[in-house]
């Protein structure tokens, strides 16, 4: 057994004990995604006695994978800074930042995303066009995940 294969099961046993429920890393070539499965949760009786069923860890181990780009997917992308919920609008019924088409400058507005509570603005990197909005308003995102496909100008 190499020192790999116990770095390996090292993370997978301190993943079992935690209490995340998904885990994906990446270092070059190397790609290995946990999951446990979340439908496993305690069961109780109408007792006061209470059954639990130990969650699963599926793993994943895949080289990376290259990707083929389509012309669409060759744009560049404005991605999320961090892990939170997309939002198009500043508020509620208000209008959204951004359309399809919509020519913004850089430092503009284009998004919020909100994590723990905090309304983050993500403004334009540079002048662009819309070209597409690649998540749905309210959408969990996830870090470094493309939330608008762009033209430069």
């Amino acid at each position: 057994m190499n020192k790999q294969d116990l770095n390996i099961k090292e993370l997978i046993r301190i993943f079992d004990k935690s209490g995340m429920t998904k885990l994906k890393i990446t270092e070059g070539d190397f790609c290995i995604d946990m999951r446990k499965d979340a439908s496993l949760q305690p069961l109780t009786t109408e007792s006061t006695q209470s059954i639990a069923i130990a969650p699963t860890t599926a793993i994943q181990l895949k080289p990376k994978e290259e990707s083929v780009e389509s012309p669409k997917n060759s744009l560049p992308t404005f991605k999320s800074p961090m892990v939170g919920t997309f939002y198009k609008a500043p508020s509620p019924g208000a209008e959204s930042f951004v359309k399809i088409g919509s020519v913004v400058r850089k430092g503009q507005p284009v998004a919020i995303v909100e994590a723990m509570k905090i309304m983050n603005e993500i403004d334009a990197e540079f002048d662009c066009r819309i070209v597409d909005i690649l998540v749905e308003d309210g959408q969990p995102v996830e870090f470094d995940m493309p939330l608008f496909s762009v033209e430069k100008l």
